[in-house]
């Protein structure tokens, strides 16, 4: 009780620190709206920051003040004030004609701010990277996310291709994936879901490195990442994207949208075939046979001008097909035999009312309801399953003088469903419901300074209540230089089927005990960043943060024997935590128009409970990754190059791989407006596991499958058509 009570007085005691100054508002000049996050300044010296009513209170001598105000996205401006003033003094900005989307207004962190003013660390991909990934890589973001220093994309399976996303170190279930703040992605569904939501139909993807649990609930402990959706404008959009790769994979997109008066629409479908290929010969597949269907309508409905309506259906149909090449060419024997096939299907609605009470104040309903049906078939067994996961939420936002409030309240369910089995299996239905309360108080105290506070309380059916708690701050010292820092809970509910860094069989997984208890977390981060702009557009921005993540009661599994032939796999908590630690560093800078970037992840993951060798597995300390990028206007060519380097990791059976480099190339020709092409190639020293070692041991009749640590598909070298209508 104590913890919560200082909390508490964390969170509401900043509210009596306020001052009163003279008041100066920023707005956009051609819509009037009222804009959060410009930057005033006067010789270089940050003044103040505008709050979430666009609003900045300055404490200026009498006199005329020469003072610049600056917001990305938009053409700086200066206005000559004379001190004290009688009337009130706005300022209006002019949008950049280069920036005219708006990513950098970030919706996960439910406060309308501005990525570079976030008090909870944001990391932004926007629209233009998205258009950059669906010439590349046009079926999935996987490629995109692993990207970013700290995140690591780890194919957790050869035959089915299954992935997970690890963040700072952390096993791929501790990330919690949404869409459109909806949690779609869990459990049963495993990494299948990022692997099938393409590029061309997202608007951006906003991740958050370490807790945030308070803000969703369980599942967000190394990180967050929210797949937010394209919505339509008033100027018709038709794009389409045809790609073909030398690893015979086909993939056809389309995405059209147009917003009316009363009404618009959103709609996208997309296929995409794949041949099975045996990279290294070894008589297995290492790229499965795919086919897949994608399709994400959206309704929207503006009844008036305070009330947005969004009504959005997703479907997915996808068959996966791996194993031994002779099998898949149908061409079976007595040793010829080994083959697993996943056949996915997923529906999903969603609904979203926004209605703007009074002022800025927004009530926001949003719903959804998605059933995810999964068939495993191998030469031994067929296993059918069916997961539901169900969710609503209610919240109020509500804008004040100087900062903003956040409160909600909101039911999260999920139900795993064994249909059907070829062969007796011990894993029974199961389902988990949690009512979950939260608060948010976002406060600018001073000029210079956001405070942010967020509690949250969970209600588990299974597993009782959580408190979560959370707080961090955001400090400009002046105009280069700022840091970020923060601390929050979370909590992870026992779910056995929640993605592994390698997949488990799941006939062998046995019912979780009665007395297993919840994984929990707490994280912090402390981190210092420097931007600085130059004339031509020049620009160099740089960020260093530390991070710390603890989980007590971390749930792993080991192996239960009945007798020598029955091996099962049984979950229980440690009596230990897993510790994470290190540092995460990155550049971006533009350079006489070249766009650069650099990043750097030391990661030291423990698992404590062992008493030696408690390495996470297959955890790189050192990674690295590189981009460089041009664009040639006047010629219509554009140029990129992109390296990462992973160091070396330890396998579970405490042997160590080595480390290698990852390198890719793309050039694009812009025919016109609406047309242009993109060769790209990725791996291009087809550096593969294989080359190191085998993929399996045992006979190619009952194949045992090493962790894998490395790409296993070797240089791939892709040509895609966008056509813009």
């Amino acid at each position: 009780m104590i913890r919560r009570y200082l909390i508490l007085f964390l969170f509401l005691v900043p509210t009596l620190l306020l001052a009163q100054h003279t008041q100066l508002t920023v707005q956009d000049k051609a819509s009037k709206r009222l804009l959060q996050g410009a930057s005033i300044s006067e010789n270089k010296i940050v003044l103040g920051v505008t709050d979430s009513l666009g609003q900045v209170h300055l404490s200026l001598t009498q006199g005329i003040h020469l003072l610049k105000c600056s917001l990305i996205g938009y053409e700086a401006k200066l206005d000559s004030i004379n001190f004290p003033c009688t009337t009130p003094i706005i300022i209006e900005l002019n949008m950049s004609p280069t920036l005219m989307e708006e990513i950098t207004v970030v919706s996960t962190t439910r406060n309308n701010q501005r990525i570079e003013n976030s008090p909870l660390k944001v990391e932004v991909i926007g629209r233009e990277e998205m258009d950059e990934e669906n010439s590349i890589k046009p079926a999935s973001i996987a490629s995109i996310l692993g990207d970013l220093s700290g995140v690591q994309i780890q194919q957790s399976s050869v035959v089915s291709g299954n992935a997970n996303i690890r963040i700072q170190g952390l096993e791929g279930r501790y990330t919690q994936i949404l869409r459109d703040g909806l949690p779609l992605y869990e459990g049963f569904s495993g990494g299948f879901g990022i692997l099938s939501i393409p590029p061309i139909d997202l608007k951006q993807v906003e991740l958050i490195k370490g807790a945030a649990s308070t803000l969703y609930g369980g599942g967000a402990i190394a990180g967050l990442v929210n797949i937010i959706s394209r919505k339509p404008t008033e100027k018709q959009q038709t794009t389409f994207t045809i790609n073909r790769s030398s690893l015979k994979e086909s993939n056809i997109n389309s995405f059209i949208s147009k917003k009316y008066k009363y009404i618009g629409y959103t709609f996208y479908a997309g296929y995409t075939a794949q041949k099975e290929i045996d990279v290294n010969k070894d008589g297995i597949s290492d790229v499965p046979k795919l086919g897949s269907f994608v399709v994400h309508p959206r309704l929207f409905f503006y009844p008036n001008r305070k009330t947005n309506i969004t009504l959005g259906y997703s479907g997915t149909i996808e068959r996966r097909k791996g194993g031994d090449m002779l099998v898949l060419a149908g061409k079976p024997d007595q040793i010829h035999q080994y083959v697993e096939s996943n056949n996915n299907t997923r529906h999903t609605g969603e609904l979203f009312i926004e209605h703007t009470l009074h002022g800025k104040t927004k009530l926001e309903f949003k719903s959804s309801f998605s059933s995810f049906d999964r068939t495993i078939q191998s030469n031994t067994i067929v296993i059918n399953g069916n997961q539901v996961n169900r969710f609503s939420e209610l919240s109020l936002f509500a804008p004040y003088e100087k900062g903003s409030l956040v409160v909600g309240v909101n039911s999260v369910g999920d139900a795993f469903n064994k249909i059907s089995s070829s062969t007796s299996i011990p894993l029974n239905s199961f389902s988990n419901q949690t009512i979950g309360v939260f608060i948010q108080n976002t406060l600018n105290i001073g000029e210079k300074t956001i405070l942010e506070a967020g509690i949250r309380e969970d209600f588990h059916n299974h597993y009782g209540n959580f408190f979560l708690p959370r707080i961090s701050m955001f400090h400009r010292f002046n105009e280069h230089w700022a840091s970020r820092s923060g601390i929050g809970y979370g909590y992870k509910a026992p779910n056995v089927i929640s993605p592994q860094i390698q997949d488990l069989p799941l006939e062998k997984i046995l019912p979780l005990s009665n007395n297993i208890k919840a994984e929990q977390s707490v994280g912090f981060n402390i981190e210092l960043n420097y931007k600085k702009e130059w004339n031509d557009g020049n620009s160099f921005f740089i960020n260093h943060a530390f991070f710390v993540t603890q989980v007590s009661n971390p749930i792993i599994h080991s192996i239960y024997s009945t007798d020598v032939v029955d091996q099962y796999i049984l979950f229980s908590n440690a009596a230990k935590p897993i510790l994470t630690r290190g540092f995460d560093t990155y550049i971006q800078t533009t350079l006489n128009q070249w766009e650069i970037y650099l990043g750097y992840t030391f990661t030291i993951a423990e698992r404590k409970y062992l008493p030696t060798n408690q390495f996470m597995p297959l955890t790189p300390k050192n990674r690295m990754a590189f981009t460089l990028l041009r664009a040639f206007e006047e010629t219509g060519w554009r140029v990129g190059i992109e390296a990462s380097y992973n160091g070396k990791q330890i396998r579970f059976d405490e042997s160590k791989t080595p480390g290698y480099l990852f390198t890719a190339a793309m050039i694009e020709k812009k025919l016109n407006e609406k047309v242009k092409f993109v060769l790209n190639g990725e791996n291009l020293f087809d550096y593969r596991q294989s080359r190191i070692e085998p993929i399996f041991t045992g006979s190619i009749t009952n194949p045992s499958f090493k962790e894998l640590w490395a790409p296993i598909d070797g240089r791939v070298i892709n040509l895609a058509m966008f056509i813009k209508l």
